[in-house]
């Protein structure tokens, strides 16, 4: 467990080394989002310097994704297992050595495998920092303030990363690769000094490591099979091959975990309604959004003509919306409760994206781009660390690194399924005669399949929106302890009088 940093009950004050761990956490978190949005602007540029081709340039983002999707369950039970602090702090300066290596590589092979490290490394510092915050701030307003902040810390790491890849590729793409180095091993030196040492989880019982190697397995595989379906076939005999083969891993898996004494995801977890809907929220929120951002970039650059810069600058206000909020979110958490304040970012999510279908060929960014951009802001904003709040509230300290893990497999997974099915719509309805308003109209299904998962998360947070008591339940507690104390002071009168009567007798007597 965490050794507690004195954190304050109510809303005092943190003390500095307090600010101190949490910012380093939030450096990794601000990294992990930073890395995902600067390779994509890079990407024509290295293509130009190393000669790669188009499938092999994919790579260079599903190396990262596989690494990072099919490695984070494994990821967050080994936080729980070998310590929190010590998993973080390792897989940190494996992603600094990772970014050296990606920025001075002249391979695409080698560049692919310095990213796919980088998702590794992420997979374990992902749920390990989350898992941090979980168990040294108190649930409650406390964990709410700094989960709010933290995840906020994503969400501008990719707003500035679009803008920063479209300032630093017109230097060179290796500058994007070599950008995250520096911070991550700042924020390793200030880790080794401010993060509480945390002990290992009493491990007797030996470790899962047939459940670690098929869960991990079928994540990897899944991964890949969805990354690799719009090239292959959705329907093409390797993809069903490679789909069932994941099914088969997943009923291995999850067998071996109902019958193991120290599980690597213990599955009654999943018993909770509100951790099902917070899992599948996190699936459908980013996976809508990863294939909004794709859709949206496409086609400022493609039929737009915007440059990368620009592109990124009309990103911003989102981004800006979500960072000025960072603080503010927990105490809405606290009046409101997270399913009503997800359901609440489902709708802008919705709106904001049904809104974008309005988009032509000469569009007017204040009128038809702003508004969207503004209300996908505010969801992210309400969303994302709603989600995460939802997703560790009521778990033990000692499991908190694997429903982390688990999360952060739902985004991912989500992402990597949603965009490919995108990518899919997109790729079918793209058959006409290949001018602009063609490719427009191929982009239209893609939208409507982003607002569709988007709605459909609005559809399973609803879900959670029970009519509850918790204050009638509570002032009846109340009222029953208030009547035994009123029944124990009658009585305390009564002895006290027959006392006072049993004495005035024996002093007459």
């Amino acid at each position: 467990m965490t050794t507690p940093l004195n954190v304050p009950d109510s809303h005092e004050r943190w003390s500095p080394r307090l600010w101190g761990t949490l910012l380093v956490l939030c450096a990794a978190m601000f990294l992990d989002a930073l890395d995902v949005s600067m390779v994509g602007v890079a990407l024509p540029s290295i293509a130009d310097d190393l000669g790669l081709t188009t499938s092999t340039l994919q790579w260079i983002v599903s190396g990262y994704i596989l690494g990072y999707g099919g490695l984070l369950l494994l990821g967050g039970r080994a936080a729980d297992l070998l310590g929190r602090r010590q998993v973080f702090l390792v897989a940190l300066g494996v992603f600094a050595l990772a970014s050296l290596l990606g920025g001075f590589v002249d391979s695409g092979p080698l560049l692919i495998a310095s990213r796919f490290i980088k998702g590794l490394s992420a997979a374990f510092t992902a749920p390990a920092g989350l898992s941090i915050i979980t168990t040294t701030f108190k649930e409650g307003p406390q964990r709410n303030r700094a989960l709010s902040i933290y995840t906020t810390c994503a969400a501008t790491g990719f707003s500035m990363g679009l803008v920063l890849s479209g300032l630093l590729t017109q230097l060179s793409w290796r500058w994007t690769m070599l950008l995250p180095a520096p911070i991550a091993l700042i924020a390793l030196i200030a880790g080794l000094k401010l993060i509480p040492h945390s002990e290992r989880e009493d491990t007797h019982r030996g470790y899962d490591l047939p459940g670690a190697v098929t869960g991990t397995a079928a994540m990897l595989l899944l991964v890949f099979t969805v990354v690799q379906a719009p090239e292959a076939g959705w329907t093409s005999a390797r993809t069903l091959l490679s789909f069932l083969a994941v099914a088969v891993l997943l009923t291995v898996f999850v067998t071996i975990e109902r019958r193991t004494a120290n599980p690597l995801i213990r599955l009654t977890v999943l018993r909770s309604g509100s951790q099902v809907r917070a899992q599948l929220g996190a699936a459908a929120f980013f996976g809508s959004y990863v294939g909004f951002q794709f859709l949206v970039t496409q086609y400022m650059q493609s039929l737009l003509g915007w440059s990368a810069l620009e592109t990124a600058l009309a990103f911003l206000p989102a981004g800006v919306l979500v960072a000025l909020s960072s603080t503010k979110i927990g105490d809405v958490v606290d009046r409101f409760g997270t399913p009503r304040v997800i359901a609440a970012g489902f709708t802008f999510l919705v709106v904001g994206y049904a809104l974008f279908l309005r988009i032509t060929l000469t569009p007017s960014y204040a009128v038809v781009i702003l508004p969207s951009m503004l209300l996908l802001g505010a969801a992210c904003a309400l969303t994302f660390p709603s989600l995460n709040i939802q997703a560790t509230n009521g778990v033990d300290d000692d499991e908190q690194g694997m429903v982390s893990g688990l999360l952060n497999t739902s985004i991912q997974v989500g992402g990597a399924i949603f965009l490919a099915v995108v990518t899919a719509v997109i790729t079918a309805h793209g058959s006409g005669d290949g001018s602009r308003q063609a490719v427009l109209d191929s982009y239209r299904p893609g939208l409507v399949v982003v607002t569709a998962v988007a709605f459909a998360g609005l559809l399973v947070t609803l879900t959670g929106l029970r009519r509850r008591r918790p204050v009638q339940h509570t002032v009846l507690v109340a009222s029953s302890e208030m009547d035994r104390a009123a029944e124990m002071d009658r009585a305390a009168e009564t002895g006290a009088r027959e006392t006072a009567g049993a004495q005035k007798v024996s002093a007459r007597d």
